[in-house]
């Protein structure tokens, strides 16, 4: 049994043979307790008597090595393809050539490359398809090169990286996309007031208001477009921000500037925020009966209309998507009462721009309010 010697400086874990192996090269000290020095020592020479060994405790240096050229797959112009919610979606994966005998493999690649999800396998002539995205999925085959990937009724979970794999023996080769849907980010809170929600409670409101978690990306991008928030909210990766657009002294003082300002990551179980969400367009609409109703009356008048009241996510789609502008204020699924303004007016609570304006959550059985329904016809 040999002897391990652990080195502390990012060597790793050696087992060097027996000491009578190398009695000729370092003598008797083997076989006394060895001092720190001796056992460097040691270790130089086992591995200068192992030549093959030295470069796996080299630290890397330079540029990792760069994946072979594609041979047999097209290399695509734009690895980002767009679309909405509810939308066809074509990924594109084109031959060049055909191998004599190949396997085209599509999966979905989850955050951070931690899992892969097949969709769909092929080989040129027969395709099978795999697990609840595999539904919605077939392949586009417009000439015999094309192996191009078509998603229908594209949902929000659908969002993310793509991989097409070209299985070819021991020359397997893989293109990357990206699925990303166009959308609207908006914050969300209970009817009890700011930060009660955990992360987990956040992404169920989210998922409860037809929208999901925003990302930390979606949520600088709706800052750009001009997204003002005072109250910090979780994103997907499990941390805490706020968009600000116009420093003031309750939003972290007038003196910062404006932007995304982080609180980091939270505990996910203990800490409460609010929630921003992520809602795109969808199959269906959204629209506005007029009434004096209480939150009863109105959930009845859209079952009436054969509709169900409109949830949050749906109608900031339908106001981005659809440019829904209406001065009334109307009930939605959650008890919230809101309206959607695309055109700006000094009637319509006077700010100067385009928005969702809520007037939080009045009560369900004094309050009189038209209604928000939504309709998947």
């Amino acid at each position: 049994m040999g002897l391990c010697v652990l080195l502390i400086l990012e060597v790793g874990c050696l087992c060097v043979p027996d000491a009578k192996e190398y009695q000729q090269d370092v003598g008797k000290a083997l076989l006394d307790p060895p001092s720190m020095h001796q056992l460097l020592v040691l270790v130089a020479l086992s591995l200068s008597s192992l030549p093959g060994l030295a470069p796996i405790y080299q630290r890397p240096t330079g540029n990792p090595a760069t994946p072979p050229p594609l041979q047999y797959l097209l290399e695509p112009t734009n690895k980002l393809v767009h679309t909405q919610g509810g939308a066809t979606v074509t990924l594109p994966c084109i031959l060049t050539a055909l191998p004599p005998n190949f396997k085209v493999r599509w999966s979905k690649v989850e955050p951070s490359e931690y899992m892969e999800v097949v969709i769909l396998i092929t080989n040129g002539v027969h395709h099978k398809t795999y697990g609840p995205l595999g539904s919605r999925a077939r392949l586009r085959r417009s000439h015999r090169y094309d192996e191009s990937l078509i998603i229908t009724d594209v949902a929000l979970n659908d969002e993310g990286r793509y991989r097409c794999q070209l299985v070819n023996g021991l020359e397997d080769e893989s293109i990357s996309l990206v699925l990303q849907l166009d959308g609207v980010v908006f914050p969300y809170q209970t009817s009890h007031g700011r930060y009660k929600f955990n992360y987990f409670e956040a992404k169920k409101a989210c998922q409860d208001q037809d929208a999901r978690l925003a990302t930390y990306g979606q949520l600088h991008k709706a800052w750009t477009e001009g997204l003002d928030w005072c109250n910090a909210g979780w994103v997907l990766e499990g941390t805490v921000h706020y968009p600000i657009i116009n420093s003031r002294e309750p939003c972290g003082g007038r003196l910062l500037l404006p932007g995304v300002r982080s609180y980091g990551a939270k505990d996910k179980s203990k800490d409460r925020f609010d929630a921003f969400c992520f809602a795109s367009s969808g199959k269906g609409r959204v629209y506005f009966i007029r009434g004096h109703l209480n939150f009863k009356e109105a959930t009845q008048s859209c079952r009436t209309d054969g509709a169900a009241l409109a949830k949050v996510g749906q109608l900031y789609a339908a106001w981005r998507f659809s440019q829904l502008d209406r001065c009334d204020g109307g009930w939605l699924d959650d008890g919230s009462v809101r309206y959607p303004i695309n055109t700006p007016r000094a009637h319509c609570g006077g700010l100067p721009d385009p928005g969702v304006r809520s007037f939080g959550f009045p009560s369900k059985l004094r309050r009189k309010y038209g209604a928000y329904c939504f309709s998947a016809k």
